[in-house]
């Protein structure tokens, strides 16, 4: 058996990954497809793996309970937990449960009012799913899918970020520009943050949940929001491009996030398909360098290490040298994009810690 037909099959055996060489530590990118609306061009359909530690190399393909509908719907969001060893995402009607190691798909379930890119406490066992951009976020038992409670911001739910800490998740409509903010325990708003200069889309925060870093309508760059005060601070503009079409999502900049050091944030920029680079260390941050995409990017995210950026567009980017070093493809060669991706290590065939898909900061 060669290299990576015995990856694939330790993946997806209890028994083959708890011996011989899957006893040391693996780190996989599982990348949830489709990831860029429906579009099958981009990878197909399931989770495709692919081994951090051979190059980005393509691992396998597994098939969801999602993907092998005639048509598959989009993919909205994903989360894994290695204390539950189960990985969760969303279409646009349902949340979907996969065992990390068995591979097969637990169960899905519609919510009310659909889903959209959800977030998960750090123990796993709570999920903050928002409504397909309409008026509430539904809180689900991460076992069976079953609501325990909502929370109605009416903001045209979209993204949800928990920190580190399991104490706030963070909540952005796209038909608003605050950002929400809830105590996980009680389910409560205790918070917002801004106003921003219009709706609030992708975003992320640092370990310390002092500062967010927010896309909105119209803006090529990012602004900066105290979460402690609840202000906005700083509008960040990049510096020598032109906003121009975009294919998707209607704003220049739908993609932004913090290296786990929390040196520095990078941001999307679809029409001139690039990702921007800024200091974070400075304040407000510093424009450095930019980088050339094959598309247009509709996010981007990092290792859990910090070595590695990923944008939407499917290439893997040192973070340290800014060079791409690898370009994510299928089985059949096919580029993946994908803006729903988490990391996710192993040892002895069980998930052991796992990434985000936001980009968090991991200083704490």
């Amino acid at each position: 058996m060669d290299r990576r037909s015995f990856l694939a099959t330790a993946l997806a055996s209890p028994l083959a990954a708890a011996v011989g060489r899957e006893d040391r530590l693996r780190r996989f990118l599982y990348v949830v497809c489709p990831g860029v609306r429906d579009y099958l061009q981009f990878g197909g359909a399931g989770l495709l793996v692919f081994d951090i530690d051979d190059g980005h190399q393509f691992v396998k393909r597994t098939p969801t309970a999602a993907s092998v509908a005639v048509k598959p719907r989009n993919v909205k969001g994903v989360v894994a937990s290695p204390a539950t060893r189960k990985l969760h995402f969303t279409t646009p009607e349902a949340l979907f449960c996969v065992d990390l190691v068995t591979g097969k798909t637990d169960w899905g379930k519609e919510l009310p009012q659909g889903c959209d890119r959800p977030a998960a406490t750090p123990d796993g066992k709570t999920l903050f799913v928002p409504s397909f951009e309409r008026d509430i976020w539904n809180v689900a038992d991460a076992a069976t899918g079953d609501v325990v409670a909502t929370i109605e911001t009416k903001s045209g739910a979209h993204n949800t970020v928990c920190g580190l800490d399991g104490k706030r998740v963070y909540l952005a409509g796209l038909k608003s520009p605050l950002l929400t903010v809830v105590d996980t325990k009680s389910y409560k708003v205790v918070g917002q943050v801004g106003p921003f200069a219009a709706p609030v889309r992708p975003f992320t925060i640092n370990g310390k949940q002092t500062r967010c870093y927010v896309c909105v309508n119209d803006l090529l760059g990012f602004e900066v929001g105290d979460l402690t005060t609840g202000k906005k601070l700083h509008r960040v503009e990049v510096p020598g491009f032109r906003k121009g079409m975009v294919k998707r999502h209607g704003c220049p900049s739908h993609g932004v996030g913090l290296t786990p050091d929390e040196a520095e944030v990078w941001v999307v920029d679809a029409a001139n398909e690039r990702a921007h680079v800024f200091d974070a260390t400075a304040n407000p941050p510093a424009y450095k360098e930019s980088i050339k995409l094959r598309e247009q990017p509709g996010w981007v995210t990092f290792s859990l290490d910090g070595k590695f950026a990923y944008p939407s567009t499917g290439e893997v980017i040192d973070a340290g040298t800014k060079k791409i070093v690898a370009r994510l493809a299928d089985e059949e060669g096919r580029e993946v994009h994908g803006e729903k991706m988490v990391e996710i290590h192993f040892k002895g065939g069980v998930p052991v810690a796992t990434g985000d898909q936001f980009g968090l900061g991991r200083k704490t």
